[in-house]
């Protein structure tokens, strides 16, 4: 999980190099809990940084699912890989917040980008109104949407020249695709 964040972090961090520029972090050996590597992890591309813009509303949308499911599901198994969802994308929201805050990037892209499997407002407001077997059908069902959105999302970096953030994409990809297997049994099981 720490290396993880710790990717996430150094994509964000590139968004320096939008503007030409780089950001040195010294070796591995450098930096707070030895959590950056040796890589090229010093150079991002603007592909690197749009899709870390991308993902915190993405993340965030499924940090709130996960919460709507806290006190809405009646499912054991619906509220356990909710929690599990929303315990590894909440500090990877923080994270990369706080390294577009250093890399002074802003936390939006300034315009409009469609990101796959959102739910919209009103699915979102809809899910809200849900409680017991119907909210966990209508959120396994948007979950499983929302990670196929993610995974597609990480094209955008799978020819990144950072070995970290290619690392950083293929955890998502491996880790959200088993997601959605569980997700897709639980929807069958549900009805």
């Amino acid at each position: 999980m720490a290396r993880k964040m710790a990717i996430v972090g150094l994509i964000l961090a590139g968004s320096v190099a939008v503007t030409g520029c780089t950001i040195n972090f010294g070796s591995a050996g450098d930096y707070r809990e030895g959590m950056m590597s040796q890589s090229d992890s010093s150079k991002y591309s603007s592909q690197d940084i749009m899709f870390a813009q991308m993902m915190i509303p993405h993340h965030q949308q499924a940090v709130d699912m996960g919460t709507l499911a806290e006190t809405r599901a009646n499912d054991p198994e619906v509220k356990a890989l909710a929690a599990e969802i929303k315990a590894e994308q909440a500090p990877e929201i923080e994270l990369m917040k706080n390294w577009l805050n250093s890399a002074d990037a802003g936390m939006e892209m300034g315009h409009e980008m469609t990101m796959g499997g959102m739910l919209s407002k009103d699915d979102m407001a809809d899910l809200a109104k849900l409680s017991g077997a119907a909210f966990d059908r209508k959120y396994v069902s948007g979950m499983i949407g929302h990670h196929e959105g993610a995974i597609a999302m990480v094209k955008m970096i799978s020819n990144s020249q950072n070995s970290d953030v290619k690392a950083f994409g293929e955890n998502v990809v491996a880790s959200q695709t088993k997601q959605i297997e569980t997700l897709r049994a639980i929807l069958s099981r549900l009805g």
